[in-house]
């Protein structure tokens, strides 16, 4: 179906904005790309500098997907467990799978 980098390292973020493979993973996404699949990235890192957001710009524009796992406080988590639950379900929904762990958005 496609690949979740979780979590996104900028420098992991720089090597596929760019088609540097120097690793498994950013090899692996570079294949994902290759075979036209859904890519997601969590990226992790904060604050962001130009370049940071030149290469997520650069990915958007590709069609890969950048989802940085910011905690959602509308559905009022409880815990940490919460809080994680929902940002896998979010993830994992873009893919269409259900959890169960979260409610889904209608479209």
């Amino acid at each position: 179906m496609g690949m979740i980098v979780a979590p996104c390292s900028m420098r992991s973020l720089g090597e596929i904005a760019t088609g540097i493979s120097s690793n498994l993973l950013t090899h692996a996404a570079d294949v994902v790309l290759k075979e036209s699949r859904k890519l997601v990235l969590l990226v992790r890192e904060t604050p962001l500098h130009a370049i940071h957001l030149r290469n997520m710009a650069t990915q958007a524009e590709m069609g890969i997907l950048i989802a940085p796992p910011v905690p959602a406080l509308y559905n009022r988590p409880k815990t940490l467990d919460d809080v994680i639950d929902h940002t896998v379900g979010r993830v994992l929904d873009l893919f269409d799978l259900d959890t169960g762990k979260v409610k889904r958005w209608k479209s």
